[in-house]
């Protein structure tokens, strides 16, 4: 007899759908190990589990950890090249000086950049110079300026106020006149010239030459006199329809204001204005020797100064950020070669086109000034000297004005022969080269004070466990000294 009550309807679908067959040689899951109780004691939790960072986190870590790498190796590198020059100068600071004589002084002559300011030209100096003076133990005075010109105008005034007699000079410095009258000489030999940057070094070649081209006193200046107009002029007001009245302007000197005597504080004394060459580029070949003009003047030495601007010059600035290193052992063999004191005279290559980055009219009109310029064909070393720094000046320092003063940075280097013929140069001698190669940098002396610590605990570390010998000193015969074995 048939079942009279049917299943449920939901009975009827389940038993009715098809139950997935399940294969045969098909595996169960094997359960996850537990993890290392190591990172448990370490803190990191009871389910911490290692694992491989993402694709994201991967390329990340990459790039951060590359650029990184590159950072920390130029600044090794940098320092050891630093470290090397500053090994090859530093006997000097170990040599005896005279009591009543005053040491070697260098000029350091910085200027800001063009469309820059003046801190970062003595971040510069500060990076890469000053290191290796201090390691000479070498006493260095600045010439800075703000503004184009600022620099030529002070050395021109310092070789104007050489060539006076000693009693007539006007010193500012009351230590350097208590010293002439205590009857402490000076240095007797070459102090040295460093400026740093194009810009700097076509100010200080213009100073040079109207120091010691020009005249001593500031020639007059050309007055244009002005017509004065006795007539005065009447302007005409209508006051009502069909009538009209003349009046004269009223003069200015007629009622004086009244003068406002009261004291007047926290005003700061205005700067005197720059004063204007005194003698043209033209006129150099004109010009007479002056009878103090030595047979050979303080040697320099242009030091590199690159500085570019610009967001889209952002490659190159990063590719000289990763490469600082070069930059630090080019200008750290300058300043070793300045320090050494030894120099040569300028070379003059035969080229035939004028040395510069402007326009050739320009080049052409200043050739045309006089026959004081060099010749097409013959290019001397003052002219072409970090020329390609002149390429990466912003835009905004090349636009002139009408009416504006001399732009010494927008004009051609000119030389005159007798000027050019008797200034000096630093270079290293072969000797020295093979000297500084030789030198050998230490790790410790580079390393950071990361893997410093490390090593020095280390080192800690040995002695505390008697593994340290440290060395005795025996004495010796004869002598009467003791030398460690």
């Amino acid at each position: 007899m048939a079942d009279s009550n049917p299943p449920p309807a939901s009975e009827r679908n389940v038993s009715s759908t098809p139950k997935p067959e399940i294969p045969i040689d098909a595996k169960a899951a094997k359960p996850l190990k537990p993890p290392n109780p190591m990172w448990k004691y370490l803190g990191f939790g009871e389910n911490f589990r290692p694992k491989l960072p993402s694709r994201n986190w991967t390329i990340f870590l990459t790039i951060t950890g590359t650029f990184t790498a590159a950072v920390i190796y130029d600044k090794r590198e940098k320092k050891r090249a630093q470290r090397k020059w500053c090994k090859l100068v530093e006997h000097i600071a170990k040599e005896p000086l005279d009591s009543r004589s005053m040491p070697r002084k260098l000029t350091v002559f910085l200027e800001g950049p063009p469309t820059d300011g003046l801190r970062v030209a003595q971040d510069h100096f500060k990076e890469y110079v000053k290191p290796i003076l201090v390691a000479s133990g070498l006493d260095w005075e600045f010439v800075q300026g703000r503004k184009e010109g600022d620099v030529r105008a002070e050395l021109a005034e310092r070789i104007r106020n050489s060539r006076l007699p000693p009693e007539e000079r006007t010193e500012e410095d009351i230590v350097v006149e208590t010293r002439r009258k205590g009857g402490i000489k000076e240095f007797d030999g070459p102090g040295g010239d460093i400026v740093l940057g194009r810009h700097t070094w076509k100010e200080y070649v213009r100073g040079v030459h109207e120091g010691w081209l020009g005249p001593l006193t500031e020639p007059p200046k050309l007055i244009e006199e002005k017509p004065i107009e006795d007539t005065k002029e009447k302007e005409a007001m209508e006051t009502l329809p069909g009538i009209t009245l003349l009046s004269e302007p009223k003069e200015a000197d007629a009622t004086p204001p009244a003068e406002d005597n009261t004291p007047k504080t926290d005003v700061k004394p205005k700067k005197p204005p720059q004063p204007a060459p005194f003698i043209s580029v033209s006129a150099y070949s004109t010009a007479i020797s002056p009878p103090e003009l030595p047979m050979e003047l303080d040697p320099s030495t242009p030091i590199s100064f690159p500085h570019i601007l610009g967001f889209l010059n952002t490659p190159k600035r990063l590719y000289r950020f990763l490469n600082r290193r070069v930059l630090a052992d080019s200008i750290g063999r300058e300043t070793a070669a300045i320090i050494l004191s030894t120099y040569r005279p300028y070379h003059t290559t035969s080229s035939s086109e004028t040395p510069t980055s402007f326009s050739s009219e320009e080049a052409d009109d200043v050739a045309q000034n006089g026959d004081n310029a060099i010749a097409a064909s013959q290019t001397a070393e003052q002219q072409t000297a970090l020329i390609e720094e002149e390429k990466e000046w912003h835009k905004k320092a090349r636009v002139r004005v009408e009416g504006e003063p001399e732009r010494t940075w927008l004009e051609p280097v000119v030389l005159d022969p007798r000027i050019a013929s008797r200034m000096r140069r630093f270079e290293l001698t072969p000797e020295d080269e093979a000297r500084a190669r030789t030198i050998v940098v230490p790790e410790e002396e580079i390393e950071g004070w990361i893997k410093g610590g490390i090593r020095s605990l280390g080192r800690e570390g040995i002695k505390l466990l008697g593994f340290g010998k440290e060395k005795k000193s025996k004495p010796v015969e004869g002598g009467g000294e003791d030398v460690l074995e």
